[in-house]
């Protein structure tokens, strides 16, 4: 059975018209019937679900999604969570195989998350991307959401660290609640500002007890959601957030053969000719996805401008040398 919550939850969002939140409850609901056992019922609240946002128009022509609105937060929400429904996908990202592996079962886990509840297992949601700056780890969530068909919702930790005692932590207590009421997919990125060691020389006492909040915030969630923290400095995390999460994925620079596969994704629109790529890897060796992308662009952009589109390659080069200069200076 329903608890008294989720049938208040359901009823208002039926009467506010907030169909987000309608759908997500319903999905809640469905979650705790088959927790319960009642398999049948999950599913028959499943699709009803499936099926009312199908009636909505959610899903149209050939198979694809058109964007759903995605409800904006409200109030002192507003300052603590950007939302926006990403219409990235997986197979958009250049990625390592073991990387890949690890989204790619999550977006399954997901996927068959009442299948998995009726056995009372619970899918993979709380997972820590770490690695150096611009390897995919903002885009792999964008990623993630759209292949769930889910809003992001950005955690402007701006505004939720403050210097104020205990204002942190309500602050938080906020974006946790907002999970439990809207399933999506919430990114606490640059997560280390929120997540450093307690003990360090230059900690507070706010710090700390933020950190506390937040651990205990995240061990006690039981949300349909998905949380993700993001950080370029993992050797800073308080070692008692990593048996918080579900699974830690490890993101680092490209090796030649993916810097390679970025390159020719990118350049493919101009029909790029007569190019070493195994020269052009070797250039962009040191650099990260977003720097050789970057590259990419700026090297189209010459060619198309000029007219000279033969000459990309070359362009390239020089590209991928100003984005060494820039990393060293």
């Amino acid at each position: 059975m329903a608890t008294a919550e989720q049938l208040k939850a359901l009823l208002e969002s039926y009467v506010e018209g907030d169909d987000d939140r309608f759908f997500a409850v319903m999905i809640q609901l469905a979650a705790h019937a088959a927790r319960q056992g009642h398999g049948k019922l999950a599913q028959d609240l499943r699709s009803f679900v499936d099926k009312a946002k199908l009636d909505a128009g959610e899903i149209v022509g050939r198979g694809e999604r058109n964007p759903v609105p995605v409800a904006q937060p409200r109030g002192e929400l507003a300052a603590l969570l950007a939302a926006s429904y990403p219409k990235a996908r997986l197979g958009d990202l250049v990625l390592a195989s073991e990387i890949r592996t690890h989204l790619e079962r999550i977006v399954l886990e997901q996927r068959q998350r009442v299948k998995l509840a009726a056995r009372a297992l619970r899918p993979r949601r709380k997972i820590l991307l770490v690695g150096p700056p611009g390897t995919g780890k903002t885009y792999s969530a964008r990623a993630l959401a759209g292949e769930l068909h889910l809003p992001l919702f950005a955690v402007l930790l701006d505004g939720v660290i403050t210097k104020y005692m205990g204002e942190t932590a309500a602050k938080l207590r906020l974006v946790f609640e907002a999970a439990a009421r809207n399933r999506g997919v919430y990114l606490f990125d640059e997560f280390d500002a929120l997540g450093g060691e307690r003990g360090n020389p230059n900690d507070v006492g706010e710090a700390r007890r933020a950190l506390n909040s937040f651990l205990q915030f995240l061990e006690q969630d039981d949300s349909e959601s998905i949380l993700l923290a993001a950080t370029n400095h993992v050797r800073l995390l308080d070692n008692a957030l990593f048996r918080r999460f579900d699974d830690i994925i490890e993101f680092a620079l490209p090796n030649i053969d993916l810097a390679i596969a970025v390159m020719k994704a990118k350049l493919a629109a101009i029909g790029v000719t007569r190019v070493d790529w195994r020269s052009m890897g070797q250039a962009a060796k040191g650099l990260s996805y977003a720097e050789i992308a970057k590259a990419c662009d700026d090297a189209a952009k010459d060619a198309v401008l000029h007219d000279r589109t033969e000459v990309a390659a070359k362009m390239l080069l020089t590209a991928l040398a100003r984005r060494h200069d820039s990393q060293q200076k």
